[in-house]
């Protein structure tokens, strides 16, 4: 069940909730504190959020990359796009401190600051979610003795970090190393036009599933992902075999919001759309799609 909480922040409440997926759950938090109630379903799909990558010759810990979703940070970039909001963006590549007093600034000025930081060493986190993934947001939005007070929308509550913490996994190492990087709302827009952003994100997710040549996206990279699959355990023995299949589920089933690779999302996003848009073709595509999620 999703948790909604809220902390004020200079007499404004800043509400923490609980979403599947970080990124998605971040801008739509961000943006409802600018009063833009945008769902997460509907951040992923405006953000063209459905995708499908296998890259063999890309690995992390020697496992070839599989992402039910595009890389890090392009939900976020197509959202702005097309609603009109302005995001400031910041990194500070080798300069943890200046990195930490920006963030101390605006903090002062209440104002809520997103940021990507890396997974592995989140204190709060569970042993068994930290694995070396650099690419996480999460939301600072306040001090308190000498703690930064954090949303991380995977997490049920609000949470806190110490000054070390915050800046060990801001400058994280490795693949898609964070190093400092941070954004915050600038400019919201006096009218939001959510039917065109909804079809321009309809549009792009069909285009980019169903037309790019390259056989490694799309639903011909889920193809050819299937036809690998099938030859691992001869190729590469019962054991690795097994790892490499794993880290597959895993990016669907743990990192692709419980299951179905973002499907399940995908047919919500579509729900919410057929109710703004009124194309009801739209609601049947949802409840199909939430089917083969089940599947």
């Amino acid at each position: 069940m999703m948790r909604t909480e809220e902390i004020i922040i200079q007499d404004k409440a800043f509400e923490h909730r609980q979403s599947a997926h970080c990124e998605n759950g971040v801008v739509s938090n961000l943006l409802r504190y600018y009063d833009v109630e945008l769902s997460e379903p509907l951040v992923f799909g405006i953000g063209s959020g459905l995708f499908f990558s296998h890259m063999p010759f890309l690995k992390v810990d020697g496992i070839p990359v599989t992402s039910f979703r595009p890389l890090p940070g392009i939900i976020f970039s197509r959202i702005s796009k097309r609603l009109g909001v302005t995001f400031k963006k910041r990194r500070f590549r080798n300069s943890p401190q200046k990195a930490m007093e920006a963030l101390n600034g605006n903090i002062a000025e209440g104002i809520p600051t997103g940021m990507l930081v890396g997974v592995y060493h989140l204190s709060y986190f569970p042993a068994p979610y930290r694995f070396h993934f650099n690419a996480h947001n999460i939301v600072v939005f306040g001090r308190e003795n000498g703690a930064y007070k954090i949303s991380d929308p995977i997490m049920e509550d609000f949470t806190k970090l110490d000054y070390n913490e915050l800046m060990r996994v801001r400058y994280a190492k490795g693949v898609f190393a964070p190093k400092g990087h941070m954004y915050w709302v600038e400019n919201i827009p006096e009218t939001i036009d959510l039917k065109s952003a909804i079809y321009k994100g309809i549009r792009q997710t069909c285009k980019h599933m169903l037309t790019i040549p390259i056989h490694y996206f799309g639903v011909k990279g889920i193809r050819f992902m299937a036809k690998k699959v099938r030859r691992y355990p001869k190729k590469l023995g019962p054991r690795k075999a097994a790892l490499f299949t794993g880290q597959i589920v895993r990016a669907q089933e743990e990192i692709g919001t419980g299951g179905a690779g973002f499907r399940f999302m995908y047919a919500a996003f579509l729900q919410e759309a057929a109710k703004i848009t009124g194309n009801e073709k739209l609601k049947e595509l949802s409840f199909e799609m939430t089917t083969i999620g089940d599947m």
